[in-house]
């Protein structure tokens, strides 16, 4: 049987795939490349040959299999790991079987290979007056000080991803009427989120003070001039964020990333009594499940709703001790007739 090379399939299934087909951003892209790399290794010390000497006769799901525990016992990833890996597989198995109509069954194989149960990630957020504490902390006297409450107020108005704020661009601010910021999220999509009147005016100030002119300049820069990465974005909200101690459920003091204001804005509106339609289409969530979630993790929301359908007592008047109806003179004597 003639073996069908690795590489041309590999190539077309990031090219082609999910450069083309799908609109991954890039940094989704090298996710599924650390993960091809890392299983292309195994497999080759698996078979004793070298990768450019594979097959997709050596993709199989035993292989698959012997993977994940590879992962699990000699590399220590944590179970969520393993399964988004697993997930890279599962949609890099579909895509050959696409191409190569008789690896179906080893595709379909590798499809039934479940992903492990796992108690979702801790969601972190934090109260109003704790944002509020961060904002006051910010240094005025400090040169990038204009650009830092910025970047944390964007943050929390918008709730974008850290990407999504990495890639902000002058062409994507519209401040005519209701200011609004165009984001595109992952797959490409893009979302209008509008903006506070605050937020809005921080930006123009920002923009002014960097002199930004061309639609295609970044609007968050780092001292050099360059676009802020998405590590470098991360720092800056480490740094700021210090003074609040957010403790997590097993009382360890976490940091406070830029997606903890991600959370934070989809609580906060939650608790204003957004619609979760509303916080979906605000976050970008493609699944309603994910902008739920936000609800059960709110105390104060379920508190409320306790209040709300708690019965009132038997002694209050709308539970009176003695139904209204053998009050009634009337209405008892006339069923005494019956």
């Amino acid at each position: 049987m003639k073996k069908n090379k690795i590489g041309p399939i590999i190539y077309s299934f990031f090219e082609d795939f999910l450069k083309t087909q799908k609109g991954l951003r890039a940094s989704s892209i090298k996710s599924y490349r650390d993960v091809l790399r890392l299983f292309l290794v195994f497999v080759a010390k698996d078979v004793h040959r070298k990768i450019t000497r594979l097959s997709l006769q050596d993709f199989t799901a035993d292989r698959v299999i012997y993977f994940l525990k590879y992962l699990e016992n000699e590399r220590g990833n944590h179970v969520r790991t393993r399964n988004h890996r697993l997930s890279v597989l599962h949609c890099f198995f579909q895509y050959i079987s696409r191409r190569e109509p008789k690896f179906l069954i080893e595709a379909e194989r590798v499809a039934n290979i479940p992903l492990k149960r796992v108690l979702p990630p801790e969601t972190l957020f934090l109260e109003r007056d704790q944002v509020q504490k961060i904002l006051d902390n910010l240094v005025s006297k400090d040169p990038l000080a204009l650009r830092d409450r910025t970047l944390i107020m964007f943050l929390y108005n918008t709730g974008a991803r850290v990407q999504e704020v990495a890639d902000l661009r002058l062409a994507n601010l519209d401040f005519e009427a209701q200011p609004r910021v165009n984001l595109q999220g992952k797959g490409g999509k893009w979302r209008v989120c509008p903006l506070w009147t605050e937020t809005a005016s921080l930006l123009k100030n920002l923009i002014d003070s960097q002199k930004v002119t061309k639609l295609d300049d970044p609007i968050f820069v780092s001292r050099q001039g360059r676009a802020l990465t998405r590590f470098g974005i991360y720092k800056i909200v480490v740094r700021h964020t210090k003074i609040i101690s957010l403790k997590g459920l097993n009382t360890k003091t976490r940091l406070i990333s830029p997606h903890v204001f991600r959370h934070t804005t989809a609580v906060h509106l939650l608790e204003s009594g957004v619609e979760p339609n509303v916080i979906r289409s605000w976050l970008g969530h493609v699944d309603l499940d994910t902008t739920h979630r936000y609800a059960e993790i709110n105390i104060r929301a379920k508190e409320a709703a306790l209040k709300i359908c708690e019965p009132p007592s038997v002694f209050s008047e709308a539970f009176p001790r003695k139904p209204h109806w053998r009050d009634d003179e009337n209405l008892l004597n006339w069923l005494d007739t019956l």
